[in-house]
C-alpha cells in the first residue's frame, strides 16, 4: 500500500521554500530572501515534486510558471504554515506572551501609511514579527487566491471573493495639475475641461486606475490618456514637470516632494472611498491577527496625514 502524502514529504521547511518561490517568483529571489543557497532550493523543490508525484513549475525563458498541481500545493502548503503559526501562537498566548507573525499583503498605495500603523503596533506589541508585500490591486487580488496573509490591505476590494471587510480609514483620490497649468488658476474646473487636458495614468490592474476609470465612467466621461505610468511617485513627479494631470490619492501627495503640484477643485471630484482590512472568512482569525484589527480600528490618521 503507498504511503500517504505527509509521510512522502520531507519537511515544512519544503513547504517554506515553495511559498517563497511563488511569492518572490524566481528560484534566486526566494534564495536570497531564505538565505539558502540557489542549488538548494532547486533540489528542495525538485524533492517536493517527487513527493508528491507531478511537476510542480515549469520555466518558460526566464519567467517561472506554476502547474495546476503547482498552484493547489501553494495554497494547501499556506494552510498547513498557517495551522503551525496559529498553534504557536495560541501557545504563547496561554503564557501570556504577546508573540508571533503578522503578514499583510498592500496594494501600492497603502504604502504611504501602513508602516506608520505597523511602527505605532510595533511600540505596544513589540515582540510580534510584521511582515508586509506591496503590490498593484490585481497582485493583490491575486496573492488572494493563496491565502497567505493575514490581511489585505485594499481601496476598492474584489467582488465575488467571500471576503470579510474591515472599514478603518477614509481615502481621498484628488485631483492634480502642475502649478502653471491654465486649469490651476481656476476656482472651479468643469469635469470636462479636465478629462480633455493629457492625463497621466496608472497601469492596468492598479488600483488608483480602476477607481478613476469607474467613477469617471459612470459620470459619462473618459481622461484623455497621454501617458500610463507604474508608480504614484512617478506620477507625481511627471505632473510637477508638466507632463499632465492626475487624480492620486491624499497619502500620496502628503509624503515627498509635492510643493510644484497644485490641487484641483474639479466638479463630481474628489473620489472619496475608504481603506479596507480584507480577509478571508474561511481562515480564522489568529490572536496576533486579532490584536491587530482592534489597534487599526483605532489608529489616528491624523498621524499619516500631518494633522
Amino acid at each position: 500500500m503507498p504511503s500517504r502524502l505527509h509521510a512522502r514529504v520531507g519537511t515544512i521547511r519544503q513547504l517554506e521554500i515553495l511559498l517563497s518561490v511563488y511569492r518572490t517568483g524566481s528560484i534566486t529571489a526566494a534564495a536570497e530572501e531564505l538565505h539558502l543557497t540557489q542549488p538548494t532550493v532547486s533540489m528542495q523543490l525538485k524533492k517536493l515534486s517527487e513527493a508528491m508525484g507531478l511537476a510542480l513549475y515549469y520555466q518558460a525563458g526566464r519567467k517561472l510558471h506554476f502547474t495546476d498541481a503547482g498552484k493547489i500545493a501553494i495554497s494547501s502548503a499556506a494552510e498547513v504554515l498557517d495551522c503551525f503559526e496559529r498553534l504557536d501562537m495560541s501557545l504563547s498566548g496561554l503564557q501570556g506572551l504577546k508573540t508571533g507573525t503578522l503578514n499583510l499583503s498592500i496594494v501600492t498605495t497603502a504604502k504611504y501609511f501602513i508602516p506608520h500603523l505597523i511602527g505605532e503596533f510595533s511600540k505596544e506589541y513589540p515582540q510580534i514579527d510584521t511582515r508586509f508585500r506591496v503590490g498593484n490591486r490585481q497582485q493583490i487580488i491575486d496573492q488572494l487566491a493563496v491565502g497567505e496573509a493575514d490581511f489585505y490591505v485594499f481601496s476598492h476590494p474584489p467582488e465575488g471573493m467571500d471576503l470579510e471587510l474591515t472599514e478603518f480609514m477614509p481615502n481621498r483620490l484628488q485631483a492634480i495639475a502642475p502649478l502653471d497649468h491654465p486649469l490651476a488658476g481656476q476656482d472651479m474646473v468643469s469635469l470636462q475641461q479636465f478629462c480633455e487636458a493629457p492625463f497621466l495614468m496608472r497601469e492596468e490592474g492598479s488600483g488608483t486606475r480602476h477607481a478613476i476609470e469607474v467613477r469617471l465612467s459612470r459620470l459619462g466621461y473618459r481622461p484623455n490618456i497621454h501617458m500610463t505610468i507604474e508608480s504614484n511617485e512617478a506620477i507625481k513627479h511627471s505632473v510637477m514637470s508638466g507632463l499632465g494631470v492626475s487624480i492620486l490619492s491624499e497619502h500620496t501627495l502628503a509624503f515627498g516632494e509635492s510643493s510644484g503640484v497644485a490641487v484641483l477643485n474639479v466638479e463630481q471630484l474628489p473620489i472619496i472611498s475608504h481603506w479596507y482590512l480584507a480577509r478571508l472568512k474561511s481562515k480564522p482569525l489568529s490572536p496576533v491577527a486579532t490584536e491587530f484589527l482592534e489597534y487599526a480600528h483605532k489608529f489616528d490618521q491624523g498621524q499619516v496625514l500631518g494633522g
